[in-house]
């Protein structure tokens, strides 16, 4: 379609949120026939769903690289700009986006229709004012029609990106820059949709519809939402002000912030834009520019001759590589289709084969597939040169076992996100492909085929990218608590926190555990359990006070649980049988509701200790003469387990009736060691380890296993612990006592007939390996005697002197501790 003489060329230029397109929809609608071109694909479809609305299916086409819906007599055309069928005469034809004409990559496409593409009766240009001068010059008849921008867009300055007001879109310009601020948006906000140029369309709707119904009140994306995207954005933030361009890093323009910046505020709603506290300030003309839509104008647009010489290769890469015509124009970087056609060229086969004009117009038609991958690799290049080979043998198409073996291993839904963004902009290639109808036979099959896995793969992507950045749960209480209204809460029997239909987290005794990993992600969920735990944690305070003794487990480390879940511990208290008890820290439990499970919870160690300990507690009531009652002290303030050989005088000074007295209370008179009998009991002995540790201010070491008798001695355990339990050191081991016992008679035995061995009976007795036998022996007075290699033991013992006596927690006056415990109980 060249120029017309008497089109009459209007360009309508001025900032974003101006109603340009909306002019050059109504004005194309008002002519018999028209055809549009947009930049992007997305955009095509958003206005080819809305003139579908207005004037029908059967009137309107779609034409896109990769999408083709053409009824048998379309009066409208809507367009990407490179598809516009342009042989096709049409009374209306606008561009969109003209100032894409300066750019690098596809500048050239937008210059040529710049240049050439006309209505019959009207041509429309539209644009940034910044394109006004050059468009003058090179477009000489066209009038111009300014539109103001209906709101106000203002710099607001720097803000974290946890403090943007919602309704904010964060710019950055790489994936990973996307993808780490949206992580940090869904700590902080709950979540974020995500809008990359590499997205599919669908994906790319199924994100931006996700922001406009207001599931999450972010959107974070690269400035592939400069370009038209229709969005309810209040406020623009820039994370970045600099981009690669495709050869190197470079700060964005002025009037391409502006163009970014402008997304935000629709229609007469104004908008915002700044930049995150990471980047700092923008600058101030920059600022100034934006505000009043001000920017240099374009000086010169890229171009590449459209008029190509298709005769031989030869011919065709020198009318590439014309000069423009014009001072204004630039010659264009190579694009991806002379970089393909370089490539291919160069192999034999395929270069023989484009001899003639048909060869070489075929292989021209090959090297503009796109690669939507962007990498122009050799794979994508081996793709080329095997279609062209297809294309140029036998029948002259794609074999269909060839094209559903490529489709097929793209049809899976499996991976992350890059595994699907590359999986998706391959078969984008091959949706390009399917729409060639003199390519393939059967083309709406394969279109068809091809559409419904880029579907399948769009769906699986906006699953992905949902999953790992919107905590829907989260950001509804995020939007719920930044307003007045009550949240519907409750807490359920099993202590599962629902907030407005979502489990947020669970009560565990009364401190609130929310289902998140990290202190960010906890803050909303935290916020929004404070609304309903405060009363539900009363209540069960007031349940725990009125329970049951058997409702509460001490733990063996020293843990008090109730329901399960710990609530308080023991803690030092006046005496060993009297701990204080600890009550867990919850922000739920007020000062009254702490001292009312606090004494529920020592009340009820009280009653454990004077049930279990009894025997102990028994002792100061016994009715005993003076030496019994010192006895019965001392064996009270060594927790029932009292060396004999410090003992001695009482023992000697006891008379036969305190003997008895003591024997039917459960003392037992060993030859090593006096203790109470019934604190041998498994129970008795876990108690006495916790309150052991308890007054020693020290976490108790792990018990024994049931069915060992003694335990290796722990390194830094300290041996009163042994004797609180009833393990009494002997050596390297802690035995029971009354095995300790059983081991001396065994040996007293022995000696009986002279030296002895160790032997297995011992061994079994001790509960350890005869190689720890000397040592045990030797810590009960027996001397070894090693001749060779044998170990033999003298028949006489010798008595051991007193231990010196061990430092103990302060216990006071043992007995009044004792009388006091007796009286509560």
């Amino acid at each position: 379609m060249g120029a017309l003489a008497h089109s009459r060329v209007v360009a309508v230029l001025g900032p974003t949120n101006t109603g340009k397109t909306h002019l050059a929809i109504e004005r194309m609608l008002g002519h018999a026939t028209g055809m549009i071109g947009f930049p992007l694909r997305l955009l095509a479809r958003e206005n080819y769903d809305r003139i579908v609305r207005l004037r029908g299916r059967g009137a309107v086409a779609l034409v896109t690289g990769e999408e083709k819906i053409v009824p048998p007599n379309p009066r409208y055309f809507v367009c990407t700009v490179e598809s516009m069928p342009l042989d096709r005469p049409v009374e209306f034809l606008a561009i969109d986006e003209i100032q894409l004409a300066a750019d690098p990559e596809r500048g050239h496409v937008f210059t040529a229709r710049l240049l050439h593409a006309r209505g019959i009766s009207e041509t429309m240009l539209l644009g940034s004012d910044t394109m006004r001068a050059l468009v003058r010059r090179l477009v000489p008849e066209a009038e111009f029609v300014e539109r103001p921008r209906f709101s106000t867009l203002s710099y607001v300055g720097e803000r974290k990106v946890t403090r943007l007001p919602p309704r904010s879109a964060v710019v950055a310009f790489s994936v990973s820059d996307v993808f780490e601020i949206a992580e940090l948006v869904r700590r902080q906000r709950g979540g974020t949709a995500v809008v990359l140029g590499a997205l599919s369309p669908r994906a790319r709707n199924a994100q931006v519809g996700m922001y406009q119904a207001g599931e999450v009140d972010y959107l974070v994306a690269t400035d592939a939402i400069g370009m038209g995207l229709n969005m309810d954005v209040d406020h623009v933030a820039f994370a970045r002000l600099a981009k690669f361009d495709g050869k190197a890093p470079r700060r964005l323009s002025a009037a391409e912030i502006g163009q970014i910046a402008g997304r935000a505020g629709r229609h007469m709603s104004d908008g915002t834009f700044g930049t995150t506290a990471d980047l700092g300030p923008m600058e101030p003309e920059v600022v100034e520019a934006v505000e009043n839509h001000r920017f240099d104008p374009v000086t010169g647009v890229f171009w590449r001759n459209s008029r190509l010489d298709l005769r031989s290769l030869d011919r065709l890469v020198a009318s590439l590589d014309q000069r423009p015509p014009s001072a204004l124009l630039v010659r264009a970087r190579e694009a991806d289709d002379e970089r393909a056609l370089a490539a291919l060229r160069r192999i034999p086969d395929l270069a023989q084969r484009a001899r003639t004009p048909d060869g070489v117009r075929r292989l021209w038609e090959v090297c503009q597939v796109p690669d939507f991958r962007k990498t122009m690799s050799d794979a994508h290049t081996r793709l080329l040169a095997q279609i062209f080979r297809h294309l140029s043998s036998g029948p002259g198409r794609l074999p269909e076992d060839w094209v559903a073996g490529h489709l097929a291993r793209m049809d899976r839904g499996d991976g992350d996100i890059d595994t699907l963004v590359a999986r998706i902009a391959h078969v984008r290639t091959w949706t390009y492909i399917a729409h060639r109808g003199d390519w393939i036979r059967d083309p709406a099959h394969w279109q068809d085929r091809a559409r419904a896995i880029e579907d399948k793969l769009s769906d699986a992507l906006h699953d992905r990218l949902t999953q790992r950045f919107v905590d829907r749960r989260a950001a509804l209480l995020v939007k719920r608590l930044a307003g007045d209204e009550d949240l519907l809460a409750a807490v359920t029997r099993e202590g599962t926190v629902v907030v407005e239909g979502h489990p947020v987290g669970r009560v565990d005794g009364f401190r609130f555990r929310p289902d998140a990993l990290g202190e960010e992600e906890a803050r909303p969920l935290l916020a929004a359990a404070r609304r309903v735990l405060p009363a539900d944690v009363a209540a069960r305070v007031r349940r725990c006070a009125a329970d049951a003794d058997d409702r509460f487990r001490l733990e063996r480390d020293g843990t008090i649980a109730w329901e399960g879940a710990g609530i308080g511990r023991l803690a030092p208290g006046p005496s060993f049988l009297s701990p204080t008890v600890a009550v867990d820290d919850s922000e739920f439990l007020t000062p009254p509701l702490r001292e009312a499970l606090r004494r529920r919870l020592a009340a009820r160690v009280e009653a454990e200790v004077a049930a279990t300990l009894a025997p102990l507690l028994r002792l100061a009531r016994l009715p005993l003469e003076g030496p019994g009652r010192g006895l019965a002290f001392q064996l009270a303030e060594a927790q029932g387990c009292l060396a004999r050989a410090g003992a001695e005088p009482q023992i000697a000074a006891l008379s036969p009736a305190d003997r008895a007295v003591l024997t039917r209370a459960g003392v037992r008179f060993g030859a090593e060691w006096i203790y109470l009998a019934p604190l041998l009991r498994p129970a008795a002995v876990e108690l006495r380890a916790l309150l052991w540790g308890a007054a020693a201010g020290l976490p108790p070491p792990s018990a024994p296993h049931p069915g060992r008798l003694g335990v290796p001695r722990a390194e830094g355990v300290p041996a009163e612990f042994y004797r609180a339990k009833r393990d009494p050191q002997l050596g390297p081991r802690a035995l029971p006592v009354d095995r300790l016992e059983a081991l001396a008679a065994a040996a007293r035995r022995l000696a009986r007939r002279g030296p002895f061995a160790a032997t297995p009976e011992l061994a079994s007795l001790a509960d350890a390996r005869l190689a720890d036998l000397t040592g045990m022996l030797a810590a009960l007075g027996w001397r070894a005697v090693v001749e060779g290699e044998t170990t033999t033991f003298v028949a006489a013992p010798r008595r051991r002197p007193a231990p010196p006596a061990p430092p103990r927690p302060a216990l006071g006056d043992r007995f009044a501790a004792l009388d006091a415990l007796r009286g509560r109980g």
